[in-house]
């Protein structure tokens, strides 16, 4: 039966990806809005239920035609700005 360590290092023989798992990965979960493939649709209803509250709370009015992404930096600032984080 034939392995795919290297020998010498005990290194996978399959060619490096530059992907990492686990320790080292750094934040997976959180991604740039901008980077996400869903993010040009409308915002769920979560997003605009949550952004609703915040907006009330930080005195601001914001359109209600966001995308999920300008929906999430919305919510993000907002959060920032109520000390909501």
């Amino acid at each position: 039966m034939t392995s795919n360590k290297d020998s010498e290092n005990g290194s996978s023989a399959e060619p490096d990806t530059g992907e990492v798992l686990g320790a080292g990965a750094g934040n997976t979960t959180e991604k740039d809005p901008d980077d996400w493939v869903t993010g040009d649709e409308p915002m769920t209803g979560a997003q605009r239920s949550y952004l609703d509250t915040l907006a009330r709370d930080a005195g601001e009015t914001i359109t209600a035609d966001l995308t999920k992404a300008e929906a999430s930096e919305h919510i993000e600032r907002l959060r920032k700005a109520t000390n909501k984080e």
